[in-house]
């Protein structure tokens, strides 16, 4: 009988760290709540939205908040006015509680199921993939996305902030794990293309890229006319709310190869070509 015992109190330590002490039992979560040789006591039971449950004998107890192990204890010291030394054993049947809420203009917002452990990592490849992201929405065009500006919100408090590094530049180490109730902020850029315009052979809207060059834009645009005053290029950007002009010479950039005027784009950028005057 000894033996018996150690072993079911085994089976019990492993169904309470199921999930590590990581999940949080919660409204609406299903639970199956044994009580080993006492068979009133085997029941399965749905918190209810004020986070209690009804337990025979004890009537009602706060489920919500805890942890499969964390209930499994509380239950523990109430049963032994009840039963002598029981031992108790609580598993989640059906998970409601575990739910993260993603939103921001860089994604399609929805809310995606956590029912395992999942790193930030692991969050962004679901709902960036083109299989699907949260309740089935794909982000669509990932250029839209402002990394650098993301975050994760946990309690009312930022608790990870910036995923260029983790998810554009794959630095694993800046991985995190999410929790239940998190909250992922992806916002997208205040404008995702950069324009160019003037005499180029195509003036045309392309679809921001990460590090993508005067250079590269212009030649995305057929290149210069045979018009262009090249060395008169010029991006206009906005910042601080203000309009500034940033020279390019282009001319000394595609005949002399002077890499310093290959200035990298911003979005929102536009690049314009003057003519010349002949």
């Amino acid at each position: 009988m000894k033996k018996i015992l150690l072993f079911v109190l085994s089976l019990v330590l492993l169904a309470g760290s199921a999930w590590g002490g990581d999940y949080v039992v919660g409204e609406g979560d299903s639970l199956d709540i044994s009580v080993w040789g006492v068979k009133e006591l085997n029941f399965t039971v749905k918190v209810r939205p004020d986070g209690k449950v009804t337990v025979p004998g004890l009537g009602d107890l706060q489920a919500a908040g805890f942890t499969p192990t964390g209930l499994q204890e509380s239950l523990s010291v109430k049963l032994k006015e009840l039963v002598k030394n029981p031992i108790v054993t609580v598993t989640v049947r059906e998970f409601t509680n575990n739910k993260v809420y993603i939103f921001g203009g860089g994604v399609a917002s929805g809310v995606y199921d956590l029912n395992r452990r999942t790193t930030l990592l692991q969050l962004l490849c679901s709902i960036g993939g083109s299989g699907g992201g949260a309740e089935g929405k794909t982000v669509g065009d990932l250029g839209a996305a402002d990394y650098k500006q993301a975050y994760v919100l946990r309690g009312g408090k930022k608790v990870k902030e910036n995923f260029y590094k983790l998810f554009i530049d794959g630095d694993i180490s800046d991985d995190t794990v999410i929790e239940t109730g998190d909250a992922i902020f992806i916002p997208r850029f205040p404008d995702k293309n950069v324009y160019v315009v003037g005499a180029v052979t195509t003036p045309r809207v392309i679809a921001y890229r990460d590090g993508m060059t005067v250079l590269e834009a212009i030649l995305e645009a057929g290149g210069f006319t045979k018009f262009a005053s090249q060395n008169s290029t010029s991006i206009m950007r906005k910042e601080g709310g203000k309009e500034i002009s940033l020279p390019v010479m282009a001319k000394d950039l595609m005949k002399d190869g002077d890499l310093a005027q290959n200035r990298t784009l911003k979005p929102g950028d536009y690049v314009i070509v003057k003519e010349g005057i002949f």
